[in-house]
């Protein structure tokens, strides 16, 4: 399905209408703009970090909400490739590219995340770039170039952004264009022929319009080879672009923003490694965990992803701002993946990810400078994601293929609101609201070819048997999602805070569940009505609990931040494949279960020191205590509670970082030092534990050594990341047995696991970049 323009041409319009008409009755400039370079930012920004996390620009310390924020400087000097990268410095966060991806992301705060990108799963945690959420995980591992800074909310959030996410938030701000003419480019070179190119030009067309945009190319080696198809593995091969027009601004009471992205990121298939011997071929483990033997190459690796949206913000008077967000977003992902990773065709899937979306946002924003403010809001989002892949098992059976077709389209409204009222000088109290409309529709279609695979994807198979799935239905979900919080803050250096909010996810179809092996309440095939209750879940929810302290120290020179918290979280969400039979057939199918109760609690410090001398020090740690309390599956055909052998994955018990800096004259210039350690516990990739797979704890070692000319005129930096050349796993698939119940591997005759789907076992891994090195420079005009 595809949106028709004219749906285009009329949220864009209807955003531009509600511009002008507000325009009209604007009044007299207000003295509060949202530019990064006003007066009112640079004095805030004396006492602390400014962060939008409320949607008006305020100290980090002002605000009742556990938010790490990243700026670009930081990120820069710390040579931060992408936003995997952020994952390192923020406590219980986990960001990574997904298993078999380059592009596509899987993100967890404070355990709550997805790691399935398939459609019909929504997002446990929110994407955003530049105030526009990201409906898809595909082309999300945003590149770090033009950032402004990042900002990452823990806990729910629905009062305050457009959708309503679980989990948390991860914000990616772009600069906004300078009023003189700028130039600045960027060059990198380093291991694995590293070499990366970034453009940025700004320029004033008169006094209240300004264009600019960035062209960037971001090339790498492979860190290994696919030693079946010729090809380097862990490869990059992107062309990225951004472009913009902005006019008002800078103390003019309107100020809209149009921008357009584009990224083409034609690297080569990510191919896992295998850990264990294939059990049928005899291949052997291979010495290098970056090397493959994986032959799927069809659809050739391709991801292309572009939109554009318009900004707007209107002053209606010196205390009502109007703010309009429009946003059409489209990517397109095509990708071989080979599940095996053997020449043979024991477990191959080509697929392809198409994904639409087209969202309207409004906002009405009250701040008088007196005891209330907050905002109020409506948020539309029409979203389509399609999803086609094959799965190839010509081992089992000549040309055995089961193709999946799911369409999975998403519509919600809601409509949220957030205020703080100031009772006495030093106690705050925050109250908000959501209401949420989701509809979405499911198309999903499941056919078994023998012969060869899917004509979709370019095979020779004929059809066999009936579709083991062929269903269309809609569900449709509603909530209203409260949140409070009461802050105290004797002096404006100190602030105490207590709150409360409930995050909601809507429920859906499972794209790869099968019909035909729905139950039946009696003898026969099952009615629509039962296919429909077993393809699919429930919405998720969860009571979050939080109690902080932020406070500034000995005049800004400490800055800390601790939060403990506390989840009750229910009807989660836990979607999963596993080999199955269709029609008589092995097959690969889908399952989702909403696995009842779980608690998460936990702890969170974040602190910077300034020691003087040009010394400074960051300091990051998380705990959290994770666990199923209910997680009820069918054990032939009896409900078990299997909680106590369930893991929550994804989800290290301790995270951590340390960056400690220098800073000192050279010349008229300045020289940078620093270095980060980061450490993670060990990791469950999936909720079952799996000794293949589960990563044990693991430190990085960066380093950077950076020096700046005079005004930032130029500068150069060389960094190394992983300096260690640490070994760790980030994501895998496994098709192996094991227990129902405990979840542990089943050995066979030969020791190793006995294989479920195809003869050769899937134990397959994917791991993090190696040890890399590289050479920035910079020159600015």
């Amino acid at each position: 399905m595809s949106f028709k323009t004219q749906s285009i041409s009329r949220t864009l319009l209807a955003g531009c209408g509600t511009i002008a008409l507000a325009a009209t009755f604007a009044a007299t400039p207000a003295a509060a703009q949202t530019e990064p370079d006003t007066a009112g930012v640079d004095e805030l920004a004396e006492t602390g970090i400014i962060v939008t996390a409320r949607r008006r620009e305020e100290r980090a310390i002002d605000v009742p909400i556990a938010v790490t924020a990243i700026s670009g400087e930081q990120l820069a000097n710390q040579g931060a490739l992408d936003i995997t990268d952020v994952g390192n410095l923020a406590p219980n966060v986990t960001l990574e590219a997904s298993r078999a991806t380059n592009s596509t992301l899987s993100a967890f705060i404070r355990g709550i995340g997805q790691q399935d990108p398939v459609s019909g799963f929504e997002q446990g945690v929110g994407i955003y770039l530049d105030d526009v959420y990201l409906n898809r995980p595909q082309a999300a591992v945003l590149d770090i170039y033009d950032v402004e800074r990042i900002e990452v909310l823990r806990g729910p959030q629905g009062t305050l952004y457009g959708r309503n996410t679980i989990g948390g938030a991860v914000k990616y701000v772009t600069k906004r264009l300078p009023q003189d003419f700028y130039l600045k480019a960027r060059a990198t070179y380093g291991t694995y022929d590293q070499a990366e190119g970034v453009v940025t030009v700004g320029a004033p067309v008169s006094d209240l319009v300004r264009v600019g945009g960035s062209v960037a190319r971001l090339s790498r080696g492979g860190f290994g080879d696919n030693l079946t198809l010729g090809i380097e593995n862990y490869n990059k091969d992107i062309w990225a672009g951004r472009a913009s027009l902005e006019m008002g601004g800078y103390g003019e009471p309107v100020f809209i923003r149009v921008q357009g992205d584009y990224t083409k990121d034609t690297s080569n298939p990510r191919g896992g490694h295998r850990l264990i011997p294939g059990l049928a071929s005899g291949a052997p483990v291979l010495d290098n965990v970056f090397d493959t033997r994986g032959a799927l190459n069809d659809p050739e690796q391709e991801v292309e992803s572009y939109g554009v949206m318009m900004n707007a913000e209107i002053n209606l008077s010196d205390a009502l701002t109007l703010r309009s967000i429009s946003a059409w977003r489209k990517d397109d992902s095509y990708t071989p993946i080979d599940f095996d990773a053997l020449p043979a065709v024991d477990l191959d899937v080509p697929g392809a990810y198409l994904n639409e979306q087209l969202s309207q946002e409004v906002q009405l924003l009250w701040d008088d400078g007196g005891p209330l403010a907050g905002l109020l809001g409506f948020y539309y989002l029409d979203a389509t994601a399609d999803t086609l892949f094959d799965v190839r098992i010509f081992t089992t059976f000549p040309g055995l293929t089961a193709y999946t077709q799911a369409e999975v389209d998403t519509e919600t409204y809601a409509v949220f609101g957030d205020f703080t009222y100031d009772l006495t000088e030093q106690l705050s109290l925050s109250v908000g609201g959501r209401y949420t409309w989701d509809e979405r529709t499911a198309s999903i279609l499941r056919q078994n070819y023998l012969g060869g695979g899917s004509p979709v994807f370019g095979g020779a198979g004929i059809p066999f048997g009936a579709p083991g799935t062929d269903f269309t239905g809609s569900s449709k979900f509603k909530k209203f999602t409260p949140r409070a919080s009461v802050s105290f803050m004797p002096t404006p250096d100190h602030n105490i805070y207590a709150s409360y909010s409930k995050g909601f996810k809507g429920g859906g179809f499972d794209p790869r569940g099968v019909g035909a092996n729905a139950p039946a309440a009696i003898p026969g095939a099952p009615t629509d009505d039962e296919v429909a209750s077993f393809l699919s879940f429930a919405p998720e929810e969860v009571d979050s609990y939080e109690v902080g302290y932020k406070g500034s120290l000995a005049g800004g020179m400490f800055n800390v931040a601790l939060a403990a918290f506390y989840a009750d979280y229910t009807d989660v969400q836990i979607p999963g494949s596993v080999a199955c039979e269709v029609a008589g057939l092995p097959s690969f199918c889908g399952i989702v279960s909403n696995a009842g109760k779980a608690t998460f609690k936990g702890i969170e410090f974040e602190g910077n020191a300034r020691l003087g001398a040009g010394f400074n020090l960051a300091l990051t740690a998380g705990w959290i205590d994770a666990q199923y309390d209910e997680y009820i599956t069918n054990i032939a055909g009896v409900p078990t509670d299997v909680a106590e052998f369930r893991e929550v994955q994804n989800t290290p018990e301790f995270t951590g970082s340390a960056t400690l800096s220098y800073t000192l004259p050279v010349g008229d210039g300045d020289l940078y030092l620093g270095t980060t350690a980061s450490y993670r516990s060990k990791t469950y990739q999936f909720e079952i534990p799996n000794p293949y797979l589960d990563q044990s704890g693991y430190a990085l070692v960066d380093a950077s050594v950076v020096y700046k000319a005079p005004g930032n005129r130029w500068s150069i930096g060389l960094y190394g990341k992983n300096l260690f050349d640490k070994e760790y796993k980030t994501s895998g698939y496994t098709f192996v047995a094991t227990d129902p119940t405990t979840g542990e591997i089943i050995p066979g005759a030969n020791g190793f696991p006995i294989p479920t789907l195809g003869p050769e076992g899937t134990l397959t891994a994917f791991y993090g970049n190696p040890r890399q090195v590289f050479v920035t420079a910079t020159v600015e005009f």
